[in-house]
């Protein structure tokens, strides 16, 4: 927020993740401790779009681009706005999947609940390596013309892949391993021994 109000470091905030370019669109919505550097926050997106996490990634806030070592020490509270923030988010540089993620109501966690935690979302993610926004839904109309040269290819590719069926609960799964770790007790030279 500004220099002289610091957040408090136990606080939560939603993050509205929007692939964009798609229609129907294709969103997340999560919650995140304000203390998760954007490097753990690429990981939370990673598991709320289901993506594998193999291609680089940046940030970008405000028009600068955040590199990937620089994101591993930032914290999320550093970015934070008052009412909202936005950042955009690139993964994988060729396919290029932008997503803009709008950050608001950083609060006081609930009781009990373990974050990150999944929220809402719609549609599911793109198969990865699928050439991006245009070669994502080049393959969807081939797809649904099975009078297409390369339907049967292209279905082959795909596998069970349904763009209008995102199930929620491998996103739920996936979050809930992440805020595990983050509960997890330290282990080494930082463990409280009992």
């Amino acid at each position: 927020m500004t220099a002289d109000a610091p957040l408090p470091p136990e606080l939560i905030a939603t993050v509205r993740i929007d692939l964009l370019d798609t229609d129907p669109p294709i969103w997340r919505e999560v919650e995140v401790p304000i203390t998760m550097t954007l490097k753990q926050v690429h990981g939370v997106i990673q598991a709320a779009m289901e993506w594998q996490d193999a291609h680089l990634w940046s940030f970008a806030s405000d028009s600068e681009e955040i590199s990937q070592s620089r994101a591993a020490k930032l914290p999320l509270q550093d970015l934070l706005r008052p009412r909202k923030t936005k950042l955009l988010y690139t993964y994988d540089f060729g396919d290029c999947w932008e997503h803009q993620l709008t950050v608001t109501r950083p609060r006081p966690p609930e009781m009990g609940v373990a974050y990150p935690r999944y929220v809402a979302g719609e549609g599911a993610a793109p198969p990865e390596d699928c050439g991006g926004i245009p070669g994502f839904y080049a393959q969807l109309d081939i797809l649904a013309d099975p009078n297409h040269p390369d339907h049967d290819e292209v279905k082959e590719w795909l596998g069970d892949y349904d763009p209008g069926a995102f199930d929620e609960q491998p996103v739920r799964q996936r979050l809930a391993r992440i805020a595990a770790r983050r509960s997890a007790p330290k282990k080494g030279k930082d463990a409280v021994i009992r």
